[in-house]
């Protein structure tokens, strides 16, 4: 009775890893708030908030001329909210369970499982949020049209894996540099509110200010955004294989960095603080 059936096909391993990856899923959902529906309403709240605050920001200093010809409030999404999917992911992956967490005592659970459910529920949570609320913002103030709906849908997957690479990066370092990791967290986030380049337009930026952005993923998925949700803007100092790029080579890394992490594991660590 104290044996766990291991499964014996690849198909049965699958839906076995699976369904470990929806509960952890659901859990991580539940973790910010005990009611599931109150966790994404807040989410909603705050990505409202923060495109309120934008609006009004853009608006009382007079840079709405600076934006793209279109619905103005579609341009500050497609920024707001591919900032705060990367951002919250990282951050999710950096705070989800390490090797010497107690939930890794129970067999089937693994740091993989853990980090793929933080990932995705964040992602969950972020599209959820955001269909929500351009529902009804089409249907309740103006309606409005994307161009190529299904590409840009695919710059907001690509913000989230990049977010999910740097974080699987911070949560190897996490257990040897904890407060290195917390500060290189907290100032990446905070530099992304101006280095995503969501306040401004690519195209727009003169050579020598294009080089202080250009090596942020996030700033390349937010512009390639807008120009695949504007018919009139053809974005030409960013593209899509950079983010993609740096994001299959951080994951690599960071999951070399997690296994060799794992492999030294022990609950001493975190005695001293």
């Amino acid at each position: 009775m104290f044996q766990q059936t291991a499964p014996k096909t690849t198909l049965a391993s699958a839906l076995n890893l699976t369904e470990l990856i929806y509960h952890a899923i659901v859990r991580s959902v539940r973790k910010s708030h005990g009611n599931a529906l109150m966790s994404i309403v807040m989410n909603m709240l705050q990505a409202v908030i923060f495109v309120m605050a934008f609006y009004v920001m853009f608006s009382v200093l007079g840079l709405r001329g600076a934006a793209l010809r279109g619905d103005f409030l579609i341009y500050l999404m497609s920024g707001v909210f591919l900032f705060m999917t990367h951002t919250k992911t990282m951050s999710a992956v950096v705070g989800s369970e390490g090797p010497s967490s107690p939930m890794m005592k129970h067999a089937p659970m693994n740091t993989i499982i853990a980090i793929l459910s933080a990932a995705l529920g964040t992602l969950y949570i972020q599209v959820l949020s955001l269909s929500a609320i351009l529902f009804v913002y089409h249907v309740a103030f103006t309606p409005f049209e994307i161009y190529q709906p299904i590409q840009t849908f695919g710059m907001l997957l690509l913000a989230w894996f990049t977010g999910l690479a740097i974080g699987t990066v911070f949560l190897a370092l996490k257990p040897w540099f904890p407060t290195f990791v917390r500060i290189a967290n907290t100032v990446y986030s905070r530099a992304n509110m101006i280095a995503s380049g969501k306040m401004f337009v690519a195209n727009a930026l003169p050579p020598f200010m294009l080089a202080m952005f250009d090596w942020n993923p996030l700033f390349h998925c937010i512009d390639q955004a807008r120009g695949y949700a504007f018919i009139n803007y053809v974005p030409r100092n960013s593209s899509v294989t950079y983010p993609l790029m740096v994001g299959l080579v951080l994951l690599m890394i960071g999951l070399m960095g997690e296994f060799y992490t794992r492999k030294h594991a022990s609950l001493s660590w975190g005695a001293r603080r």
